[in-house]
């Protein structure tokens, strides 16, 4: 009887360990992200441009960014929205890869384009639009160019 209470808590342990490492085996989940993901629906004069995008449309969003992030996709970007036109630059401390930017007014038009460079040491340098703006779109720097996109299309934003 000793021997059979034995081999009970040898399969109780064996079985508790099979689901421990099955749980810990898997694949590993990305962590769920703080922004809202979107599609950026670009007018141009060759057709639609389709990019997905992450939104930052709070203070703590857009001063977030795209700071850590190792890369994006070919048709990956982010989208900073804003409730009120504004001048505020755009600042690449702490941001890893070389990006472009699209700034829009509230109509969807692109009113400049701009590339810019990671930096990790200070001073960095502040990248301001010299009109005022509501919206922007980081991508891959050159992506607008590769993509013929150009000050004068419209931008779409959907959530």
């Amino acid at each position: 009887m000793a021997w059979q209470a034995r081999v009970m808590r040898m399969r109780a342990v064996l079985m508790i360990a099979v689901v421990f490492l099955s749980a810990c085996s898997g694949s590993k989940e990305e962590p769920p992200s703080e922004f809202r993901r979107g599609t950026a629906i670009v007018e141009t004069d060759d057709g639609a441009v389709l990019l997905e995008v992450d939104i930052a449309d709070t203070p703590e969003l857009r001063g977030k960014g795209l700071m850590g992030r190792e890369e994006l996709d070919e048709d990956e970007g982010m989208a900073f929205l804003f409730f009120e036109d504004t001048f505020a630059g755009f600042y690449m401390k702490d941001t890893l890869i070389p990006l472009s930017i699209a700034f829009f007014r509230q109509d969807g038009t692109i009113v400049e384009i701009l590339d810019m460079d990671p930096c990790e040491e200070e001073p960095c340098p502040t990248y301001m639009p010299r009109v005022a703006y509501r919206g922007a779109i980081e991508v891959n720097q050159g992506a607008f160019e590769r993509l013929g996109i150009e000050v004068g299309d419209e931008v779409r934003i959907s959530p």
